[in-house]
C-alpha cells in the first residue's frame, strides 16, 4: 500500500492531502512501464548469452540427438558384423560351392556395385548430422543389394545342387567304342596330318579305328539332336550329334549304319550305330568329338568313368603323337 503524503498549508494553518496530477500519473505510470521492458530484454540478453546456459527443451532435444547419434553408431557396428558375415558366406560360394558345381564365381564388381546416376541422398542433406545419417543409408543399401545378389546365387547353387545328379549321368564318361586294350585309338585330339590333303590341320576329335559293323555307345545320357547322312553332314559321313545338356554335345562320325531316331532319349552305354567307312574317311573308323557352349575340347578329359591312371596314361602317350588322323 503506498504512503499518503501531506504537506502544511500556512494559509488554512492545516496539514492537505498532496494529490498527484494525471497527466504525471500516466507518465510515471508509462516510465515504469519502459523500464521494466528495458530492464526484461537487458536480463535476457545477458541470459542467451552466458555460456553453457540451456533451456530444459534444449536439454530434452541435446539429449534425444544424442541418443539417435548413439543408435546410429550401433546400428553401423551390427552392419559391420553383417558385412563381415556376408563376406564369409560369399567367399564359400565363390570357392567352394559354384567351384564344386563347375559355376563361375561372381565377381566383386557385380557383388559389391555402387548406386551410380542421380544422387539417392539429396533429401538428407543439409543437417548437422547428414554425413552420419548418410553414411549410414549408403551401407544399408550396398548390404541389402549384396545379400540381394547372394540370394540369387544361393538359388542357382541350389538348382545345380538339384541338377548334379542328372550332370553326373549327362557326362560323356566313357570310350564310343569297347576299347579295354587301348589298341583302337588311332589318332588323338590337335595338329594332325590329314591323309588327303596332306598339310597339318586342327582334328578336334579323336579316331578310334575298328572294323565295319564295331557297336557305337552313347557316351553320356542325351537326346538325339541330328542325324545326317554323308551328302549333309559336310564330310563327317553318316553322323550322329547328341545333346546332353549343360552346355555339352558329342559328334559320331563316319558311320555305317544307325540304331536311333531324332529325339530319341539315350542312357550312357546304350549302342547307337556302328562304325563304317562314310564320308571323308580312309580306312573303317569312328571320329569321336565332344563340344562344350559349341566350342571342341578334348575327349581325352572325358574318360574318368571308363579308365583306371594306368589306362589313361596309355591313352595320353597315344593321343600326344602327331601321327595322321584317319579323316
Amino acid at each position: 500500500m503506498s504512503k499518503v503524503k501531506y504537506y502544511y498549508d500556512s494559509e488554512t494553518l492545516s496539514y492537505r492531502k498532496i494529490e498527484i496530477k494525471k497527466g504525471k500519473k500516466l507518465g510515471l505510470s508509462l516510465l515504469f512501464l519502459l523500464a521494466v521492458m528495458v530492464t526484461s530484454i537487458i536480463l535476457l540478453i545477458i541470459y542467451l548469452n552466458i555460456p553453457n546456459l540451456e533451456t530444459p527443451k534444449e536439454k530434452a532435444y541435446k539429449r534425444e540427438l544424442q541418443n539417435m547419434k548413439l543408435q546410429y553408431e550401433l546400428l553401423n557396428r551390427k552392419m559391420d558384423q553383417a558385412v563381415n558375415v556376408l563376406e564369409d558366406l560369399e567367399d564359400r560360394d565363390d570357392n567352394i560351392y559354384r567351384v564344386y558345381f563347375e559355376a563361375n564365381p561372381i565377381s566383386d564388381e557385380q557383388r559389391k556395385a555402387g548406386f551410380g546416376g542421380v544422387n539417392r541422398y539429396s533429401n538428407l542433406e543439409g543437417f548437422d548430422n547428414s554425413e552420419l545419417i548418410i553414411g549410414t543409408k549408403q551401407k544399408l543399401d550396398q548390404l541389402t543389394k549384396r545379400i540381394v545378389v547372394h540370394s540369387k546365387s544361393l538359388d542357382d547353387v541350389t538348382n545345380l545342387a538339384e541338377n548334379k545328379e542328372a550332370l553326373l549321368a549327362s557326362i560323356p564318361a566313357i570310350q564310343p567304342i569297347r576299347n579295354k586294350d587301348q589298341k583302337r585309338m588311332a589318332s588323338g585330339y590337335g595338329m594332325r596330318m590329314d591323309p588327303i590333303y596332306k598339310f597339318r590341320k586342327m582334328h578336334n576329335g579323336m579316331d578310334f579305328s575298328a572294323p565295319t559293323g564295331t557297336p557305337v555307345y552313347a557316351t553320356g545320357n542325351a537326346k538325339v539332336k541330328e542325324i545326317k547322312r554323308p551328302n549333309r553332314s559336310g564330310g563327317y559321313g553318316n553322323l550322329i550329334v547328341l545333346d546332353h545338356g549343360f552346355g555339352i554335345e558329342t559328334y559320331y562320325a563316319h558311320l555305317d549304319d544307325f540304331n536311333v531316331r531324332r529325339n530319341q532319349k539315350v542312357m550312357r552305354g546304350e549302342i547307337i550305330g556302328y562304325v563304317g567307312d562314310t564320308g571323308k574317311s580312309t580306312a573303317p573308323h569312328l571320329h569321336y568329338e565332344v563340344r562344350r557352349n559349341g566350342r571342341p575340347v578334348n575327349p581325352i578329359n572325358y574318360y574318368y568313368n571308363d579308365l583306371n591312371s594306368e589306362e589313361y596314361e596309355i591313352m595320353m602317350n597315344q593321343a600326344s603323337q602327331e601321327n595322321q588322323s584317319l579323316d
